[in-house]
This record gives C-alpha cells, structure tokens and sequence, in this order.
C-alpha cells in the first residue's frame, strides 16, 4: 500500500471525534491538505465512503461509524503502549546487559555498577564477562568495554583510560631471586604465564624498547588462565609476572607487589567502552555510561600507576638487592 494506513486511521479517527478534518490534521501536525489526501485513500482503500463532507460539516456515514467503533480499541491500545515505551525510556530501571573481559570488569567496572545500582535499585544488571566483541544486537547488549585495540566498526566507542603492562613480584619473591635489570635477565626467573581464555595460548609479555612496543615470549614456570589467579600467585612469591596495571596498581601501591623494568612499561592498550547508538538511548544505558565516563576516565589516575610511583618503588626493590 503507498500510503501510511495507520496515519490515515489516525487522521479518520481524530477527524470523527474533533468533527473538522482541519482540526484533525492540526492535531496531528499535518497540512489539511495532507489530511484529506490521507482520508480519501483510506476511502479508496476499503472502498467506502467513510464521511458525508461539505465545506462546512463533517459527518460518519453508516460505513465510518462502524469502521470507527472497530477500529477505537486497537488505535487505544497502540496510544497506550507508545506511552509505556516513552514511559521507560525515561526511567532509569529496567534491565541493563552489559558485557567486558574479567580483567577490568572486577576492579574498574564493577565498583561503578554497584553505584549504579545503589542509586537505582530498579536497576537489574546482566552481565556477561567477556573479551570478544559478539554481535550485539543478537546479544542484546547495552553497554560493551573492551581491552586492548578499539571496537571494529558497527559500535560507537570511546575511550576511557590508557591500560598499562606492568612486570611485579612480590617484596619476598625478589628477596630470595634478585631483582632483574634487563627484559634478558627474566630467563633467569620464574616467571608466570597467561593462557589466553579463547585459544588456550601463552600470551607473549610486551615492553616499551624506545619508541616501540616489543613482544617476548617469556618461559613460564607457572601458566593461569585467570587475571585474579595470576595476581594470587605473584602476590604468594611464586613467581614473577607482567599484570595490567589495573590489577597491579592496588597491589603496588599497598607494598604486596613492586613494580620492575619501569622502563619498559607500556601503555599502548587501552580501554574502551562501546554501544550500538547514540540515539533513543534508554535514559538507564545514557546514566550508566554517564556514570563510567565519570567515574573511570575521569579518575583514569586511580587505575594508572604513575612515572613516579613507578620509580620510588623500583628504587626500594633495587635498594633490598
């Protein structure tokens, strides 16, 4: 059909109850020409004449007033469920799907959501740890994070906070083993290895060297799968392992880990929070992403350990050796 028929049923019934075709299309923000093109091809459409009009009146045939009374309820159960989609839109409830990799949704992520909720406890959060990038509109997802290179294209993205490579071992680990000065001398340490959670292969340890970024496959003594296993066992003294600086921060800065090969942290991955609009939002997704942008970029400094923590605490470890 060429024309809009619900708009034409529209412009038909307020046309019935306002008893003007002119004051139905200005109640409906349309010309009266628009109006009355709309009716005649519903007139055509079914076949019947659905008005007696003259240029002063306006009056339901047999036809209209029968075409009127079936058509009311669906025309008021379709008002009433645009006003309960309008209605939620603007509530900051409901459910809210949210998907990121274990490794930043535990200590970044996590905090901002349990805010979230606290502020809007009709807020019902699903969330689904994960690193890849699925499709979201199948997944139903709201509100994405990802670590490491940007979202590919089909997302908005936006960056929050740079996420640093930091080499730890714990004060006892280095008491016993020595502290390494150089990317070479970690041959000579044990050293921990993280399987990737997808392919199951070892993840090579990146380091600044100059300008550039540098991976090195490292030989492990000790193989996780888990970032919080991986920070359990460094923090234990088993070995020696490179976190993301989201993990090491907290424990660095409490003195259970020190950072080594300072000068070859790299911060050249970063995090990224991704969503499929930035239209029709629901009120619930616009305030959650508000919230994180507020709380995580603009605190980045609570999950970035600074050039001169980096260095006192590097100093100290050099100093026990």
């Amino acid at each position: 059909m060429a024309f809009n028929e619900l708009r034409a049923i529209a412009t038909f019934a307020k046309a019935a109850e306002l008893g003007s075709l002119r004051r139905a299309a200005v109640a409906q923000g349309i010309t009266p020409q628009a109006a009355s093109q709309a009716l005649s091809q519903l007139e055509a459409h079914l076949n019947v004449r659905l008005f007696h009009r003259t240029t002063r009146s306006l009056s339901l045939t047999e036809e209209g007033s029968r075409f009127l009374e079936a058509a009311q309820p669906g025309l008021a159960a379709l008002h009433r469920a645009l006003h309960v989609v309008r209605r939620d839109r603007e509530a900051i409830a409901g459910p809210l799907r949210i998907t990121a990799p274990r490794s930043v949704m535990i200590p970044v992520i996590w905090p901002v959501l349990d805010e979230f909720c606290r502020r809007h406890p009709g807020i019902e959060p699903d969330v689904h740890l994960d690193d890849r990038i699925g499709n979201w509109v199948d997944d139903r997802i709201d509100v994405g994070f990802r670590a490491g290179s940007p979202p590919s294209e089909g997302v908005i993205s936006r960056e929050l906070l740079p996420l640093q490579l930091v080499v730890c071992a714990s004060p006892s680990y280095l008491k016993q083993h020595g502290t390494p000065r150089s990317i070479d001398d970690l041959s000579r340490h044990r050293c921990s290895g993280f399987r990737h959670p997808g392919t199951g292969k070892l993840m090579p340890w990146e380091f600044k060297v100059g300008q550039e970024v540098v991976a090195v496959d490292v030989a492990s003594a000790v193989n996780v799968n888990d970032v919080d296993l991986e920070a359990d066992a460094i923090v234990a003294g088993h070995c020696i392992g490179q976190l993301v600086g989201v993990t090491a921060a907290p424990l660095v800065r409490s003195g259970k880990l020190v950072p080594v090969l300072a000068a070859h942290v790299t911060d050249h991955l970063r995090l990224h929070l991704y969503y499929g609009s930035r239209v029709a939002q629901p009120a619930r997704v616009r305030a959650f992403i508000d919230l994180v942008v507020e709380q995580v970029a603009g605190r980045a400094g609570l999950f970035v350990l600074a050039d001169k923590e980096l260095s006192v605490r590097r100093g100290r470890a050099g100093a026990r050796n």
